[in-house]
């Protein structure tokens, strides 16, 4: 169900343009600006193909209230979420109650030298196509994934740093000619890139199909489109396990300890005494993530 919600999503923002982030439009003033009492009660229902504004308050055709948080089209609010939000009726403006738990602040002292293709607000648009991730549990389980999702592409991409591979040779290798879409993009357009470095036509396909994007004929938007960059990070830790049991997202609200989310990354390389070196970058920086988070590393540390 979250799938195909998502594939919706995702193509209506393909369609749109691009997903870079978009700053809200503050609520244009006018001579009958409604009391928050009423605010609701004004709402014009939905309609689909409209033009509607960020702050647009309107009531959806079951009379849920709904507040558009970005510029869009007429997209339907109960499938795009990116663009449209439940509204509490008397708030006076959108309460946002899944803010992320990592503010802006505590993300720049976690990267000072990242990247400016990597930006906060690439990260806060790509989580509305995954809302489980750091919204499950109490706020303590909320920042260790967190922490332990930044940690990982921070070692990933030396603190995100590199958006592609870094060794041009390896480009032509990533095409599995064999695969019946082939490499419509050209034999070396599937190098790694973003902060798990995606590779391979066929994980590209992958990755694409689940968001709706078409990565496939289009893999450059993994370094150039900040929310898609950090979309591809988020459908791995979100939804495999790699050479691990669990995925990284199910690691931390099990209890399973961030130790499991190594696993799952590259477990086969590094645990188990393998890697230990690699593993300790790593879990250096969970412990610094959480330390700036303010909370425990919690059980399961290393793998």
């Amino acid at each position: 169900m979250l799938r195909t919600r998502m594939k919706a999503l995702l193509a209506g923002l393909m369609a749109a343009g691009s997903l870079a982030a978009t700053a809200l439009i503050p609520a244009t003033a006018s001579a009958a600006t409604p009391t928050p009492a009423d605010e609701c009660a004004i709402a014009p229902s939905w309609s689909q193909g409209a033009n509607y504004q960020a702050r647009d308050i309107v009531t959806y055709t079951d009379g849920t209230i709904y507040i558009a948080q970005r510029d869009n089209p007429g997209y339907n609010p109960t499938v795009s979420t990116y663009y449209w939000a439940p509204y509490t009726c008397g708030t006076g403006g959108n309460p946002y109650p899944n803010s992320f738990v990592v503010s802006e602040a505590q993300f720049d002292r976690m990267f000072p030298n990242r990247n400016p293709a990597y930006t906060y607000q690439g990260l806060v648009d790509a989580m509305d196509a995954f809302p489980a991730f750091a919204h499950t549990g109490d706020t303590t389980m909320r920042k260790q994934e967190a922490a332990a999702f930044l940690a990982n592409i921070s070692h990933e991409t030396a603190g995100l740093y590199y958006i592609k591979e870094v060794n041009e040779a390896n480009y032509p290798h990533y095409c599995d000619s064999d695969q019946p879409y082939g490499c419509p993009a050209g034999q070396s357009a599937y190098y790694g890139r973003g902060p798990i470095q995606l590779s391979w036509n066929y994980n590209y396909k992958k990755v694409g199909d689940f968001l709706g994007i078409d990565l496939l004929n289009n893999p450059w938007l993994v370094e150039t489109d900040p929310a898609v960059a950090m979309m591809t990070a988020l459908w791995y830790w979100n939804t495999q396990h790699g050479p691990g049991p669990i995925t990284g997202h199910d690691a931390m609200i099990s209890g399973a300890g961030f130790g499991q989310s190594i696993r799952s990354i590259n477990g086969a390389l590094e645990c188990d005494g393998k890697n230990p070196r690699q593993v300790k970058s790593r879990v250096d920086r969970y412990e610094a993530f959480t330390g700036i988070l303010g909370v425990p590393t919690g059980s399961g540390v290393p793998c």
